[in-house]
């Protein structure tokens, strides 16, 4: 597989607005949820008038837009997706995110125009199960958060399939976002979009002052750029759909100038 020169920078939107911002600031490309099958509910999201425009704005300027189609659907919701599929793969879209094989394949007969990136969500630790995701249909997986540098290189390295990483942002404490804790304590299900984030609440146990003990420091790989470039890894994700596009535009703008100068 030809490897970039240097690996894409992937920013976030949660509605139009913040995918336009995206683009402005220099995003290779922009991830986005729909109304529904992704796995942020709390903001906008947008419709499918809104990927059409989105797409249009974002390949004008030479930048690319893929939709998170990662939820863990249930039985009931399988002909929702397809019909959903069916509509999505008209918008101008050039990928879709998942996490589940049947969506994978699914997608695949439904959306055969539309690029497939498997979700962190799925967990990929290493270079063989990177390459059975590639043989499914598969062009590209998004690594689970948790890898050192050194397991990433290895998967880029020995994989036939391209590989995104996280580079910025929050992370969730739990293994490659595979969180219960919303869905047991609050009612609402991480694994559907929904996680009330549980794990920045300040926790108190006997003999011990409250605090935030369950909350990760936020990621940045800014220090390791050349290095990442070197391995091959093909795109770096900006985390924060649920962050405002100021914030998009700023981090996007650093990443996007840090690559474009070598750094």
């Amino acid at each position: 597989m030809q490897r970039r020169n240097k690996p894409e920078v992937l920013a976030p939107a949660g509605n139009l607005r913040g995918l336009k911002t995206a683009v402005d600031y220099g995003a290779d490309a922009v991830y986005c949820g729909g109304k529904a099958f992704g796995m942020r509910s709390a903001p906008k999201n947008l419709s499918l008038e809104d990927f059409e425009e989105g797409a249009r704005y974002a390949h004008e300027r030479g930048a690319r837009v893929y939709v998170t189609f990662n939820v863990l659907p249930r039985n009931n919701e399988v002909e929702a997706m397809r019909e959903y599929l069916g509509k999505l793969k008209d918008t101008g879209v050039d990928a879709l995110i998942v996490s589940d094989i049947g969506v994978m394949l699914m997608a695949k007969q439904v959306a055969p125009n539309l690029e497939l990136h498997v979700s962190t969500q799925a967990g990929v630790t290493n270079y063989l199960a990177a390459n059975a995701l590639h043989d499914l249909g598969a062009r590209r997986v998004v690594l689970a958060r948790e890898l050192p540098l050194r397991e990433i290189a290895r998967i880029t390295r020995e994989s036939g399939v391209e590989t995104e990483i996280f580079a910025h942002g929050a992370l969730c404490m739990c293994y490659s976002g595979q969180c219960y804790m919303s869905a047991v304590i609050g009612r609402r299900s991480g694994n559907r979009g929904m996680c009330a984030q549980p794990c920045r609440l300040k926790y108190q146990f006997p003999g011990a002052a409250a605090g935030e003990v369950l909350s990760l420091k936020d990621l940045s790989v800014a220090g390791y750029l050349n290095r990442i470039r070197e391995m091959g890894v093909a795109c770096l994700k900006i985390e924060g759909r649920m962050k405002r596009p100021e914030y998009v535009a700023a981090v996007t703008r650093v990443y996007a100038d840090a690559l474009t100068d070598g750094r």
